[in-house]
């Protein structure tokens, strides 16, 4: 049993590993984080979604921006968008599971806002289907996948391909992500906090 926790020990280190030495992600992080801080700047908002653990993601990263990561500041507007449960089951039933983000983003995102479609093969078709809704409203979008990317290459304006197609290291890389991203943010934004 020892060996099987090594080994899965190992291969979220070694993804991890692949991250740290990826000059393109590594770059990608860093003009994301510094975009997310202007739109703050600017009081524009956060929107993220995702299915499944990728929606657990998702709500877990907004809830770091508006609550607080590791330091006590003013809460940022940060929101997964599934967290309506009666919206959802009511857009999934009437219009169909694929409409259910693309139809809020009309509700609430603003030119200038931002959203993040976590996605681990890049092809959920309603997070494909949010994505566009974004472009067309004028989101700046946001896509993190695994290592191919899917359907999400082609419509974001900022892509992070996690180097894996094993989908619980796709998803502890993207936890990872926005760890980062909401420590650089509070770091960038709080200096005095």
């Amino acid at each position: 049993m020892k060996s099987k926790i090594k080994k899965c020990i190992s291969s979220s280190v070694e993804n991890f590993t692949r991250i740290f030495d990826d000059r393109d992600i590594l770059d990608q992080i860093e003009r994301i984080v510094l975009l997310c801080i202007e739109r703050y700047k600017s009081d524009n908002k956060i929107l993220f979604c995702g299915n499944g653990g990728s929606a657990a993601d998702a709500q877990h990263i907004a809830a770091e921006l508006t609550g607080r990561f590791y330091l006590n500041r003013s809460p940022l507007y940060a929101e997964a968008l599934h967290v309506n449960s009666s919206y959802m089951t009511a857009v999934a039933n009437d219009l169909g599971y694929t409409e259910t983000y693309s139809r809020i983003l009309e509700a609430c995102g603003r030119k200038g806002d931002m959203l993040f479609g976590l996605s681990t093969s890049g092809n959920s078709p309603n997070v494909v289907r949010a994505l566009q809704k974004a472009n067309e409203i004028g989101l700046t979008t946001i896509g993190l996948t695994g290592v191919s990317g899917g359907e999400m290459n082609n419509i974001c304006d900022f892509i992070i391909k996690v180097p894996s197609d094993d989908t619980p290291r796709i998803q502890e890389a993207h936890i990872l992500l926005g760890h980062i991203l909401c420590q650089l943010i509070e770091e960038e934004m709080f200096p005095d906090a």
